[in-house]
């Protein structure tokens, strides 16, 4: 009876201390949120989120203050990670000159008694220069296989690598410029929509388009070495040093490493109107990356450091009337011969393969 009272007496005690406990909790988590929610110091009423603005451009920056009667400590301004200056004024102008195309963040981080709080607006910055108009000359002309749903091009030992989409259709081939002839080929499973193409250090890379899975051959029998999988879609690939650089039918070029295919920096296109979208099959030539904008005869000439669109060729008219069939599709095909310095352009089941010369 005795040992049943005195157990009795240790359990109400650890009862109501742990009571104690939550309730103390309880106090301290509800003057912590009614703290956090009461902390509201700063806003933007300029820019206005998402704001287009040309590089170079002073983007007029305007705070407000939450609550008239609380004044911050101080107010400290940010763009991206970079700490720009403490503001002494709510209103004031940041200069773009020396920032980098694309996406930037504006950030205002007030301080009141050692707490913090942070307001930020997003902003765009678009090219400042208007790019170059390039036009083209046909220098020769060859066959091309019209039930070649051309998404990937390039040249390899003389022969065209190209692939191909559509369930059921995806395939990686080698090609004869001249006949148009297919030397080799194989063809991807049932599920597969094969996308862009490429080599890098003695293997071809062919990527999917919503599969989100990649494969690696051997260039002289098609081989399958090894898969690889990306977190984005699959529309255009090319290589630029040690580095692959693919699409994904937004503005945005992804630099790869080519192992693990995991991603070192992305780059955002723009040009003098705005952000460059659908950009498909991908080729580099002499340092620049040369991009179809997907639903457009339209190539657009990129800087790959700074997303720059620098020149555009309109490739309208390039095949004729004549050569128009029922399942003609979009232009889309860009392959380049660095040793004799040749460009060749193609399109989704285009009966023709073009040799052009740009102005």
């Amino acid at each position: 009876m005795k040992k049943n009272f005195i157990v009795t007496i240790i359990l109400s005690a650890v009862l109501l201390t742990m009571l104690a406990c939550t309730s103390e909790n309880s106090s301290q988590n509800k003057q912590a949120q009614k703290h956090s929610e009461t902390l509201q110091l700063v806003g933007f009423n300029k820019p206005i989120n998402g704001e287009l603005f040309s590089l170079g451009d002073n983007v007029e920056v305007s705070l407000r203050l939450k609550n008239d009667s609380i004044a911050p400590d101080s107010i400290v301004f940010f763009v991206d990670a970079e700490r720009i200056n403490r503001v002494s004024e709510l209103k004031f102008s940041q200069s773009t000159a020396k920032l980098s195309l694309g996406t930037r963040q504006l950030r205002a981080t007030a301080w009141l008694n050692g707490q913090r709080q942070t307001a930020s607006v997003g902003i765009k910055l678009k090219s400042n220069v208007e790019p170059t108009k390039l036009t083209y000359k046909v220098i020769n002309t060859y066959p091309h296989d019209i039930n070649a749903y051309t998404q990937g091009l390039f040249l390899h030992d003389g022969n065209l690598i190209e692939s191909t989409g559509q369930k059921g259709m995806s395939s990686l081939r080698r090609v004869e410029i001249k006949t148009g002839k297919i030397l080799q080929s194989v063809n991807l499973e049932r599920q597969y929509f094969g996308e862009g193409t490429t080599m890098f250090d003695g293997e071809i890379y062919q990527i999917t388009w919503t599969s989100r899975k990649g494969f690696v051959y051997n260039p002289d029998t098609f081989d399958l070495i090894r898969t690889f999988d990306y977190p984005t879609q699959g529309w255009g690939l090319t290589t630029m040093g040690d580095m692959l650089i693919m699409s994904d039918g937004s503005n945005i070029l992804y630099f790869l490493e080519p192992k693990t295919f995991s991603e070192i920096k992305r780059v955002e296109v723009f040009d003098n109107n705005g952000p460059v979208n659908q950009l498909n099959e991908l080729e580099l030539i002499n340092g620049k990356v040369y991009a179809n904008v997907y639903l457009t005869d339209k190539v657009v000439v990129i800087d790959p450091s700074t997303g720059v669109v620098e020149s555009e060729i309109d490739f309208t008219g390039l095949l004729s009337d004549n050569d128009k069939h029922r399942n003609i599709d979009v232009l889309n095909g860009i392959a380049w011969d660095s040793k004799s310095q040749r460009l060749f352009v193609t399109g989704k089941n285009w009966p023709k393969l073009f040799e052009v010369e740009l102005n």
